[in-house]
């Protein structure tokens, strides 16, 4: 069984592009955030509550901004407009734990990470957070 199989979506790359970058960093939080605790289960024993204390050191927006700007240099040019995009997009929610600047980062890695996901990109999506391993929180 593939993901699409398991979990489906019918919009092309148009009708993709045409969303909020908002709506893509919406769904990106939650691919992104799953695969950090599939890693987390895979990689270690620790019990719920270490595991949870473990996964925020990633999914934090201090974390996710410093990985995005980490690894910018490694996006294609169209990667690089859908974080422009995304970074730029008005939000009016402010950030509980972190500064404006990281949350405006961190939103822009969701996005990306959300868009590839809604693109079907799912080999890219990999590839980007396989590079969290060598990456220092």
């Amino acid at each position: 069984m593939k993901i699409e199989d398991f979990i489906p979506f019918n919009k092309n790359k148009e009708e993709v592009n045409q969303m909020s970058p908002l709506v893509w960093a919406y769904v990106g939080d939650c691919v992104y955030e799953m695969f950090i605790r599939t890693y987390l289960v895979d990689t270690t024993k620790l019990n719920p509550h270490k595991l949870h204390v473990e996964a925020i050191k990633y999914v934090k927006a201090g974390a996710q901004a410093k990985f995005l700007q980490s690894i910018y240099d490694t996006l294609t040019e169209e990667e690089k407009e859908i974080v422009r995009r995304a970074r730029n997009t008005n939000n009016h929610h402010l950030p509980k734990n972190s500064n404006v600047q990281e949350y405006m980062y961190a939103t822009a890695f969701e996005a990306l990470i959300g868009y590839l996901y809604l693109c079907k990109e799912y080999e890219r999506v990999k590839e980007i957070i396989e590079q969290l391993k060598t990456f220092q929180k």
